[in-house]
């Protein structure tokens, strides 16, 4: 199992690496470039007509090579593929839009797409695992009523999905924050009792499409994730987080989208209450450090250094729960 995840790892960042220079001049042709908010760093005014849409080809070759080597598609993968595949048509549409007329899908539409999704996905899962409680760290299985569940998971995807495009603001930022996620989940997965190795193949193979993405997505970027890789791959995360039982380690293994949307949310508040005062220079708090002089590439990096030490704290608790009771 070990040298078919290397494989695929291995495969997803080739193919990546290989299609990607096409994949960038195609659009660049259809001029799919990002428009960049006014409001936002005017630094980052420079990047204006960058491609964007970079995280449909993460999807298709994660999909390509996942349902290549386990099709017909078994029960406990059902979820992450079907999330991945939806959540991301969204984002691609919301690129196209975005590209075409600096605007994209409505945030109530968006919305209302992620929660139909997040549902469905959260009613499957229950379904599939037949899931009556949730692993709490050091304590073990807590009993939770079905609808509490699907409720809950529902709510863990669309928050999961948000905060992951929130950290979509620096080059790098969001892919590389994502890839060590889901390296802590492949772990789980591995660990788990008993071992997930379905669900193991897909971590790796969209960790390895990340890492070669991320070799044109570092500063400075030459193409951009958007909301179809930000979106798809924050909701992907958090519904492999729930099928390994492992949900509540999810805000610390993914803490930097923990803080980033709760950057936004407090600066929002701080503002209204205050009477138009700010907390951070301009939220989500990687501007705040970029406009008080930091670099975007020390940002970004630091960001990875807090990303890797939290999924090692992530992957210690679960160790620390007795997996195997959840189901």
């Amino acid at each position: 199992m070990t040298v078919e995840l290397i494989q695929g790892l291995l495969l997803a960042f080739a193919l990546v690496v290989i299609l990607m220079p096409p994949y960038i001049r195609l659009l660049r042709h259809f001029k799919f470039g990002k428009q960049i908010r006014e409001e936002g760093p005017q630094t980052h005014m420079i990047k204006w007509g960058t491609p964007t849409m970079g995280g449909l080809l993460i999807i298709l070759v994660v999909l390509g090579i996942f349902l290549a080597l386990r099709w017909p598609v078994q029960g406990g993968v059902i979820a992450p593929i079907a999330t991945l595949a939806l959540v991301g048509l969204l984002g691609a549409v919301d690129d196209y839009l975005n590209a075409r007329t600096g605007e994209g899908i409505k945030a109530r539409q968006k919305l209302i797409w992620l929660t139909v999704v997040a549902f469905v996905a959260a009613y499957q899962i229950q379904q599939t695992y037949a899931i009556t409680a949730i692993a709490v760290p050091f304590y073990g299985p807590l009993p939770i009523e079905p609808w509490l569940y699907v409720l809950f998971a529902a709510f863990a995807i669309i928050a999961a999905a948000n905060g992951v495009n929130i950290t979509d603001g620096l080059d790098g930022l969001s892919g590389g924050t994502a890839a060590i996620a889901f390296v802590a989940y492949m772990l789980i997965a591995l660990l788990n009792t008993p071992a997930q190795p379905n669900l193991a193949l897909l971590c790796a193979l969209i960790i390895g499409a990340l890492l070669g993405f991320l070799w044109f997505n570092v500063h400075p970027a030459q193409i951009f994730i958007g909301d179809s890789g930000a979106l798809a791959l924050g909701a992907t995360l958090a519904v492999t987080a729930l099928i390994t039982g492992q949900i509540l380690v999810l805000p610390l293994i993914g803490v930097i989208f923990v803080i980033e949307t709760m950057s936004v949310i407090l600066q929002v508040i701080y503002f209204r209450m205050t009477g138009g005062r700010r907390l951070f220079r301009m939220s989500p708090i990687h501007h705040h450090f970029e406009l008080g002089g930091w670099d975007e590439e020390k940002i970004t990096i630091r960001f990875w250094i807090v990303g890797i030490l939290a999924a090692l704290l992530g992957v210690t608790l679960f160790l620390a729960t007795q997996p195997g009771q959840l189901i």
